[in-house]
């Protein structure tokens, strides 16, 4: 009877015991093999630009051991998730997300949904700016709503990457608190924010909306003149020289959100690796840098969070799309 008891007591015990360490090894997932950084643009704008941030710091601190950027642009970004989600379940896949992903659905232009995904962060916030080049006719944001407001179609405006995103939002935002019908308006969409940019330079658009990163050391090095920017008030550090929209009479106030996401079906084990690498990732100092070097917002959430996020940001944004006749 004793041993009984013995041996029952120690079946109980060992049964703790792997209940007791079970949980703790699902978590522990790795990379077996080089992970895919995908951005669903051409080099150059700000989803690059952050891809290839946090390949350095993932190469050059071992957070993660191999990874590659993969451009995959095209069809308002619809091209490169498409690609993500071929890989359901391998946590070797991660790519760029934005409000454009939400945006796409609503406007009806892709059937993919953030619901389609495995979110897993939301890294930085960033406003847009509205930008000509320096020797410019348009001095002003005044200048521009007097010229538009003459003749809509004597402005051409450019943006990237793809319709209905942050850059269209605030540009027809814009162009509606002028009483000018951004449906109407000479818009030209480039497949990333470096041939918008080159196209700028060259005198081939007037107007260009995109991020401060793109156009803030172009005014420094008098290239381009930023006309506002869509912040609800004046910024800080480099920034704080820009008139924001409101401040000028237009009723425009928006920001973009980054992050990353992952392909359907991930292993609670794969979000939880993914988890811990990008919380280390954003509260490094090296990152901390690039965030104030590219004048974006730190503003960080996890998985759990992120989901969150979407399901108000897609609300929100259904209310704006409508409101600009842009939803279906």
């Amino acid at each position: 009877m004793r041993l009984l008891k013995c041996v029952c007591g120690i079946a109980m015990g060992c049964a703790a015991l792997v209940m007791s360490i079970t949980p703790a090894a699902a978590q522990q997932w790795k990379p077996s093999r080089t992970v895919e950084l995908v951005v669903g643009s051409a080099p150059g704008g700000s989803p690059d630009i952050m891809a290839r941030l946090i390949q350095s710091i993932f190469q050059n601190t071992g957070l993660v051991p191999n990874s590659t950027v993969v451009n995959k642009p095209g069809a308002a970004n619809t091209i490169g998730w498409a690609y993500l989600n071929q890989h359901a379940g391998d946590g070797h896949y991660v790519a760029t997300f934005s409000p454009a992903l939400i945006g796409n659905r609503i406007m009806g232009t892709t059937q993919l949904n953030y619901q389609d995904f495995t979110p897993l962060n939301i890294l930085v916030r960033e406003y847009v700016v509205i930008s000509v080049k320096a020797d410019s006719p348009i001095a002003t944001l005044q200048d521009l709503t007097a010229r538009l407001k003459k003749d809509s179609q004597s402005v051409t405006f450019a943006f990237a990457t793809a319709r209905g995103n942050h850059n269209h939002i605030v540009m027809s935002m814009y162009l509606k608190s002028i009483g000018v019908d951004p449906k109407v308006a000479k818009t030209v969409i480039y497949p990333g924010g470096g041939p918008a940019l080159t196209a700028l330079l060259g005198g081939h658009i007037d107007v260009y909306v995109a991020s401060p990163r793109s156009m803030v050391p172009l005014q420094k090095e008098g290239r381009a003149r930023v006309l506002a920017i869509s912040s609800p008030q004046r910024q800080s550090g480099e920034l704080a020289s820009l008139a924001t929209l409101r401040e000028q009479g237009i009723n425009a106030e928006f920001f973009t959100w980054r992050g990353f996401m992952a392909p359907k079906g991930l292993q609670p084990a794969e979000i939880a690796y993914w988890d811990a690498v990008f919380e280390k990732l954003a509260r490094s100092e090296e990152w901390k840098k690039d965030t104030e070097a590219q004048f974006w917002n730190a503003d960080y959430l996890l998985s759990a969070k992120t989901s969150e996020h979407l399901d108000r940001e897609n609300t929100v944004m259904r209310e704006i799309l409508t409101d600009l006749g842009l939803a279906k």
